[in-house]
């Protein structure tokens, strides 16, 4: 239970109001509904209270109030999931239904915490659903100002949280010291401790599946804070279609391994068109090989000696005494070409 408090206790209400009037125009937001009235039917009327009780974004007690005043059925159900919130918005609601006509269940389909658990007092008959928990503690504050404010503050605390144990010593028994106690301790209750507390009647058993038990998320809205969720770039759909089916293709490799894939694939794959039948040509015939060239003979090793005097003899063979002495410079010539030449 929070309330927030100036130099003195004097405006409080219209000092929170102001403040979150000028918060939620800084924010750009308009206040949002923390609560839903449905009609179920001619005899029963179904009040949802699934957030914050007031709140800096929220909406106040007189919008509540004015819409339970419209409600016209012999029966009110009020289901309750709320973290709590402004003590005072809280306990304008308490009263708002405890001053109805209609007779007032409240049913905690998760937690009724701080002074959401005040307003869960006011019901005629209080249930619990599995699992869902009270939680209850001392009014808690913020005061600027001197020790004399500070003093101040302290002692409107404690009457406040001592109203509060009251509202539970009226449902539950027991003084209103011994439920401070409690309260300083920040206790906690299950469905079945709340019970045996006596701050409830009963807990309602599990629901069985497909019984049509309506939606029960809460209503808590971010886009109240400034945050509308994660950027993110929309792949185009051909980008997005190929995407898919990779991933499928890499799902039914993992499944059935690569070699089964690979044959399933060929089994579905469609029909290769056929090709279109031609008259056979028949190959050009390949020309001849070319004969091999003929191998040059192999140079007969050159005489060192007739190399050495080749510079001194004519090679014509035009004079005589080069063919008498031409015996003795190359090594090929006989001595009958000698002969002959004389």
């Amino acid at each position: 239970m929070n309330i927030t408090l100036p130099g003195k206790a004097a405006g409080i209400m219209a000092s929170q109001r102001e403040q979150a009037e000028r918060q939620r125009a800084r924010l750009g937001v308009e206040a949002r509904s923390w609560y839903r009235i449905t009609n179920q039917s001619a005899d029963e009327a179904e009040v949802m209270l699934y957030d914050e009780v007031g709140g800096w974004l929220g909406a106040t007690a007189d919008e509540f109030i004015n819409d339970l005043r419209g409600i016209t059925a012999s029966n009110i159900l009020l289901r309750v999931n709320s973290p709590g919130g402004q003590v005072y918005e809280g306990i304008a609601i308490a009263n708002a239904l405890r001053s109805h006509p209609a007779s007032v269940t409240v049913q905690v389909d998760g937690i009724a915490a701080s002074i959401a658990s005040v307003i869960a007092m006011a019901g005629d008959r209080v249930r619990m659903m599995p699992n869902a928990m009270i939680m209850v503690h001392d009014a808690s504050g913020l005061t600027v100002g001197n020790a004399a404010d500070h003093r101040d503050t302290a002692e409107l605390l404690d009457k406040i949280s001592g109203n509060i144990a009251d509202a539970y010593a009226a449902r539950a028994g027991g003084t209103r010291d011994e439920w401070r106690q409690v309260m300083v301790a920040e206790t906690w209750y299950t469905a079945e401790e709340a019970v045996a507390a006596g701050l409830a009647d009963e807990v309602v058993p599990t629901p069985k599946r497909g019984d049509g038990e309506p939606e029960m998320r809460q209503q808590f809205d971010l886009a109240a804070y400034g945050y509308h969720g994660p950027r993110t770039e929309q792949p185009t759909a051909g980008v997005e279609l190929e995407r898919e089916s990779h991933t499928l293709h890499e799902d039914i490799r993992s499944l059935i391994g690569e070699e089964i894939a690979a044959q399933l694939a060929a089994a579905v794959a469609p029909p290769a068109e056929p090709v279109a039948e031609t008259t056979p040509v028949e190959p050009a015939p390949e020309p001849p090989a070319a004969e091999p060239e003929p191998e040059a003979p192999a140079a007969e090793p050159e005489d060192e000696w007739a190399a050495s005097v080749a510079s001194l003899l004519p090679n014509d063979g035009a004079d005589d005494w080069s063919a008498l002495v031409s015996h003795l410079t190359d090594h090929t010539a006989s001595s009958s070409a000698a002969t002959e030449a004389a």
